[in-house]
């Protein structure tokens, strides 16, 4: 990865948020939403679009009649966010 070609994933705020929370653990809905402190919908739009590509992968289970979904990132994810990190170091080491 190079600053010219840094994937949209990580050129928005609340993508970064997300994976940044999943790097340490997995992570419900509802504490993603306290965590980024985004609304249901942008959050909802974001975690799809980050698991369309390949960055998480959600499980969904059925408690007390209502669904609770678990987000965790993959490892394709957790690679490409080493690698943004590491572009960020050495930019700043420049």
């Amino acid at each position: 990865m190079n600053i010219e070609n840094i994937p949209e994933v990580f050129c928005v705020a609340l993508r970064l948020k997300i994976i940044t929370a999943l790097v340490s653990s997995a992570r419900t809905f509802k504490e993603l939403r306290e965590i980024t402190h985004a609304t249901q919908g942008n959050l909802s739009v974001q975690l799809t679009k980050l698991e369309e590509w390949g960055y998480l992968i959600s499980e969904k289970v059925i408690e007390k009649k209502k669904t609770r979904s678990t987000y965790m990132i993959t490892d394709f994810g957790l690679r490409q966010f080493e690698a943004y990190v590491e572009l960020l170091q050495s930019v700043l080491q420049k």
